[in-house]
C-alpha cells in the first residue's frame, strides 16, 4: 500500500494525503481491469503542530533559518510587483512571448532533435551536477 498526494480539485480531497490500494485484477473479456480504493488519511492539526515543533527544535541556527525564510518572502513580493508592473506595459508581455517561443525552438534544435546533441546535452548537465554536488566518493 502507497500513500499518494490527491490532486483532484473537484472530488474535495485536493491537498488530502490519501492511502491507495490495488486490489487483485479482475479480468473481463481480454484485458484486465484494476480496482483502486482510496482511504483517506487523517491530519491533525496537533500532529502537525507537533511535527513542527520537532523539526524546529531540530535547527541549529534558529536566526539564520528566520532571516532565509524572511528574504523568501521579501523576494516572492519583490518578484510579484516586479511581474506586474512588465505587464502593465502594452506591448512587453507579447514580446516577451515571442522572445521565448523562439528560445524554446532554438533550444529544441539545438539539443532535442538529433541524437548527438541530445547525448552533449546529457554530459553538460552531468557536468553541472558534478559541479554543484562536488567530487564523489568513488571519485577522489
Amino acid at each position: 500500500m502507497r500513500t499518494t498526494p490527491c490532486r483532484a480539485s473537484r472530488s474535495g480531497f485536493a491537498g488530502r494525503r490519501l492511502q491507495v490500494q490495488a486490489a487483485k485484477p479482475a479480468v473481463v473479456g481480454r484485458s484486465a481491469k484494476f480496482v483502486v480504493r482510496a482511504k483517506e488519511d487523517k491530519l491533525e492539526p496537533e500532529e502537525i503542530i507537533k511535527t513542527l515543533s520537532e523539526k524546529w527544535e531540530g535547527v541549529e541556527n534558529k536566526s539564520e533559518v528566520a532571516i532565509i525564510a524572511g528574504a523568501s518572502l521579501v523576494f516572492i513580493w519583490f518578484s510579484s510587483a516586479v511581474v506586474s508592473a512588465v505587464d502593465s506595459i502594452p506591448l512587453l508581455p507579447k514580446l516577451m512571448e515571442l522572445v521565448g517561443l523562439g528560445y524554446t525552438a532554438w533550444f529544441t534544435y539545438r539539443y532535442l532533435i538529433f541524437k548527438n546533441s541530445r547525448k552533449e546535452l546529457v554530459e553538460d548537465i552531468e557536468e553541472l551536477k558534478s559541479k554543484i554536488a562536488g567530487a564523489t566518493i568513488g571519485e577522489e
